[in-house]
């Protein structure tokens, strides 16, 4: 309960009746409370001041800390946009890079169905070559059979030629013959003469001969005229003699 100052109770009268009246105001107890009061009053003021300081102080520190963690935002809000623009541009390039993967695998693909279906023709193709090398090696086979048929009855007719007109048949390379003659001179049995036939085509041809026959390419245009070998061969070794007889 807060103290209440109660003024004393003065009689007007008998003051007014003394001879000096005299009214004791008490000063000093007014004196100490103003004084008392202003001390109060400076004491709240240099507190209030005190307090105004600290808040200031902590309303800056707390405006610098604000700051503080205004810019640190501002600057990862920057960071975050720079990263943006560069994920956005990241983003942008693997769609390029995904289109050109797509063109690429679509031409891939393209180029998948084409080679796979050059796989069936070439695989009908090689099944279309085995049966014709399976004919052809049938022909070939057959015709070997003939030709073997045709070697054994003509190789008597061979020896007997080779005997009777001194020469030997011989080959030499792929569809060229060697003919060579012996005993062309009576007195020396060592003098042989041959020539290289080519038989590969219709048209028969002479590679070489020894010792050089002047009219061996007349021989030959007969030879392709007729077709007769046996004849051929005969009139060569004719020619031949004659040469040697007069050497």
């Amino acid at each position: 309960m807060p103290h209440v100052l109660r003024l004393p109770q003065i009689d007007l009268a008998s003051v007014l009746a003394e001879q000096n009246p005299h009214i004791e105001l008490r000063t000093h107890i007014y004196e100490n409370s103003t004084r008392n009061f202003l001390k109060a009053l400076i004491t709240y003021k240099n507190r209030a001041i005190a307090t105004i300081s600290d808040r200031r102080k902590h309303q800056a520190m707390e405006k610098k800390k604000v700051a503080e963690r205004v810019n640190l935002v501002e600057t990862e809000t920057n960071q975050c946009k720079l990263r943006e623009i560069e994920l956005v541009a990241d983003l942008e390039r693997e769609n390029e890079e995904r289109k050109d993967a797509e063109l690429s695998i679509a031409a891939f693909n393209r180029q998948l169905a084409s080679l796979r279906d050059n796989c069936v023709s070439i695989e009908t193709e090689i099944e279309q070559y085995r049966a014709i090398s399976d004919n052809l090696r049938r022909a070939k086979n057959k015709e070997q059979s003939l030709l073997h048929t045709h070697a054994s009855k003509v190789l008597p007719e061979l020896n007997f030629c080779e005997q009777r007109l001194s020469c030997v048949i011989e080959g030499v390379e792929r569809d060229q013959l060697l003919v060579r003659f012996a005993r062309l001179q009576p007195s020396d049995q060592n003098c042989e003469a041959s020539f290289v036939i080519d038989v590969s085509n219709k048209t028969y041809r002479i590679i070489t001969s020894s010792p050089h026959l002047p009219i061996l390419p007349i021989l030959v245009n007969a030879l392709n005229e007729t077709g007769d070998v046996y004849a051929f061969v005969r009139q060569v070794r004719d020619q031949y003699l004659e040469l040697f007889s007069v050497l």
